[in-house]
């Protein structure tokens, strides 16, 4: 149930770090696949590194979804090899095709024409694939009303008391979900300016509070 209190107050956060950072563009690729690819790439790394990788991919003119179907999974790992745990996100990569090539049909349009929930329960039952990954393909590549949560979202939320220290992926996401209703483009730029934030300002050791928006939000 949407508490109203706190739908505004998200609200007035968001716009507090759309006021200071701006349009963040985000996700940055030029296909569905580049996003999708991108998602499961990133998974503990730095975006600079899977820029490279997925450059590579590009390169080697490997970017769709019969071409990284059919190159083996050794020289895939080459390919992203920028991107760190190659060997695993090669073989994390090729899960996802898997899936997408025997349920839909090798059609990501087929597959984003799904039910959300139905197709992120497929999406986790992909090995290799966990909540964040799922509902980045979702949100990002598939434009579905899905809220994003990594640990910046954790980190600046707690901090500030809306939820525990402790709150599980669930906990977090239902905050954002429950509160602001199903709008994917405010989605799509809250997580995405949650990010800006955690990087720039809300850092894990050291933060810059005095920087922080939503910590002028709170002192007055």
């Amino acid at each position: 149930m949407k508490d109203k209190k706190l739908s505004r107050s998200l609200l007035i956060i968001y716009d507090l770090l759309y006021a200071k950072f701006g349009p963040r563009h985000w996700w940055p690729g030029d296909t569905k696949l580049e996003i999708i690819v991108g998602a499961i790439l990133t998974q503990n790394t730095a975006w600079a590194n899977v820029e490279k990788a997925i450059k590579n991919i590009k390169k080697a003119k490997a970017l769709s979804v019969s071409r990284l179907s059919g190159i083996p999974e050794k020289d895939l790992a080459r390919l992203i090899r920028p991107s760190g745990y190659y060997n695993i996100k090669a073989n994390r990569i090729k899960n996802f095709l898997r899936f997408l090539n025997t349920r839909y049909s090798s059609s990501i349009d087929k597959m984003f024409r799904s039910d959300l929930y139905k197709l992120r329960e497929e999406l986790l039952a992909v090995k290799g694939i966990g909540r964040e990954t799922a509902d980045s393909i979702l949100l990002y590549a598939g434009n579905k009303p899905v809220f994003v949560v990594d640990s910046y979202t954790k980190r600046i939320f707690s901090r500030h008391g809306f939820i525990n220290k402790d709150a599980d992926y669930g906990e977090t996401q239902s905050l954002f979900m429950d509160n602001l209703g199903e709008d994917k483009r405010l989605f799509n730029e809250y997580h995405a300016l949650i990010v800006e934030l955690g990087k720039s300002v809300c850092k894990s050791k050291k933060p810059f509070c005095s920087m922080c928006p939503i910590q002028k939000m709170r002192r007055k």
